[in-house]
C-alpha cells in the first residue's frame, strides 16, 4: 500500500515520524512518501519535498515561500491524479493541506487528518470544508471532538503526541551541575520560539527582562534545533545579563528550571507536561496581528490556558511584550509561593486532560482501519 503524507512544519515532522514508525512496525512494506523533514526521513519516509522549503509564519512572513508552496502543490496534485495513493495523511498545515484534501477526494483517495486544524480558534467556517473533504480526523486536544462532531465531522480523540515524548532524561541536580548553575539560586529558562521570525520579535525583550530581573536569578536559553546557534549566541552576547545558551537539551533544562519565559506555541504544552510554571509571550508583524484579531475567536493564546478553560499562567501579547511586564510577571510567580503552587496545580490538570502516552499507535490503528474500510 502507498500513503502520501504531508507535514509542512517542524512539529509535524516530529509527530509524523512517530506515526510512520508505528505504521511500519505493523506493516514494514508500506510505501510512505511526501512532504517532511529529517525526522520523517529517519523514520523511513521518502521525502519528495523538505518541509523547511515551504514552512512559514504568518501571512506576510511566508511570502517568500509562495513559489515553493505552489511548486509543491502542483507536484502532489499531479501524483494524486496520475498515480493515486491508497491514503492521503495530512498533519496540521491547514492552508495547504485542506486544498490538497479537496483534490484527493475528487479522485477518490480517502483523507486522514492528524493534528487537526485549529478551526475552533479562527476561520471557523473551514470546519465545513473539513466535514466535506476529510474522511477522519485524529484530534489531539480534549475539547476538539465535541466541536468537530457538532459540525458534521468524523473525529476520534487520540491524545496529544507530546505526552509520550516530553520527559527529562536526567535529574535536576545533574542538569544544574552540567551547566555550572547554582542549585541555591532560582533558574529561569528562556524559550524564544523555533522560527527565526519569532526569535527576532521575542528574544530581545526576553533578554532585557533577564537584565531587569538581575543577578538574583540565573538564566539559561534553550535554542530550538531549527535555529542557528551561533546567531543566537551573538544576540545574547550583546546583553549584560549572564545567560547560558544550550541546544538540544530543552526538556532537561526546563525540568531543572523554576520558571519558563516561553513563546506561545508547542513549547507551552511542553512546559505544561513538565509542570513548569511559565510566562507566555507572543509578538508578530503588526499587520499580521491586526488581521488575526479579525478572525481569532478564543479567549487565550496559550494552549495550557485554552485546555484548562481559564488563565492558569500569564500571557503577554504584542505591545504587552515589554521587558518590565515580563519581569514583573516572572517576579510575581517566583516570589509568591501560593501563586506558583496554583499555576503548577493548573498545569497538572492540563497534563491529565491531554491523555495517555501511545498517541502514535492509536493513530496508526485508525489509519489501518480506514484503509480496510475504503
Amino acid at each position: 500500500m502507498r500513503i502520501l503524507l504531508v507535514a509542512g512544519e517542524a512539529s509535524g515532522d516530529v509527530h509524523g515520524a512517530d506515526l510512520v514508525s508505528a505504521l511500519k512496525a505493523q506493516q514494514p512494506q508500506l510505501d510512505i512518501f511526501g512532504v517532511g523533514g529529517p525526522a520523517l526521513r529517519a523514520a523511513g519516509m521518502q521525502t519528495l519535498v523538505d518541509s523547511a522549503a515551504i514552512a512559514g509564519m504568518g501571512l506576510f512572513e511566508a511570502a517568500d515561500k509562495l513559489t515553493a508552496l505552489w511548486r509543491t502543490y502542483r507536484e502532489l496534485t499531479q501524483i494524486l491524479h496520475t498515480h493515486p495513493p491508497d491514503l492521503l495523511v495530512l498533519i496540521d498545515f491547514p492552508e495547504f493541506n485542506l486544498r490538497l484534501a479537496k483534490v484527493a477526494k475528487r479522485v477518490k483517495v480517502p483523507v486522514f487528518y492528524y493534528i487537526s486544524p485549529q478551526v475552533w480558534a479562527w476561520r471557523r467556517r473551514r470546519v465545513y470544508t473539513i466535514a466535506k473533504w476529510v474522511d477522519l480526523l485524529a484530534a489531539v486536544f480534549p475539547f476538539e471532538p465535541d466541536f468537530y462532531t457538532a459540525h458534521g465531522c468524523s473525529v476520534e480523540f487520540v491524545g496529544h503526541p507530546l505526552v509520550g515524548r516530553v520527559r527529562p532524561t536526567r535529574s535536576r541536580a545533574d542538569t544544574l551541575r552540567r551547566y555550572h548553575l547554582d542549585p541555591a539560586r532560582k533558574t529561569i529558562v528562556l524559550l524564544p520560539g523555533s522560527r527565526t521570525q519569532e526569535v527576532r520579535y521575542l528574544l530581545p525583550p526576553l533578554l532585557h527582562a533577564a537584565t531587569t530581573l538581575g543577578e538574583t536569578y540565573q538564566f539559561i536559553l534553550a535554542v530550538a534545533s531549527t535555529l542557528d546557534l551561533d546567531q543566537i549566541e551573538t544576540m545574547v552576547c550583546s546583553h549584560s545579563a549572564a545567560i547560558r545558551v544550550v541546544q538540544g537539551d530543552t526538556y532537561n533544562v526546563a525540568h531543572a528550571a523554576d520558571l519558563a519565559l516561553v513563546a506561545s506555541g508547542t513549547a507551552t504544552l511542553e512546559m505544561a507536561l513538565l509542570e513548569r510554571p511559565m510566562v507566555i509571550v507572543y509578538r508578530m508583524a503588526s499587520v499580521t496581528y491586526a488581521l488575526a484579531r479579525l478572525f481569532v475567536r478564543v479567549p487565550f493564546i496559550g494552549m495550557p490556558n485554552l485546555i484548562a478553560g481559564r488563565q492558569v499562567v500569564p500571557e503577554l501579547i504584542q505591545s504587552a511584550v515589554r521587558p518590565e511586564r515580563i519581569a514583573a510577571e516572572a517576579q510575581r510567580l517566583l516570589t509568591d509561593a501560593q501563586a506558583y503552587s496554583v499555576a503548577q496545580e493548573g498545569l497538572r490538570e492540563v497534563r491529565t486532560k491531554l491523555g495517555e502516552p501511545g498517541t502514535a499507535q492509536r493513530t496508526a490503528d485508525l489509519i489501518f482501519n480506514l484503509l480496510v474500510t475504503h
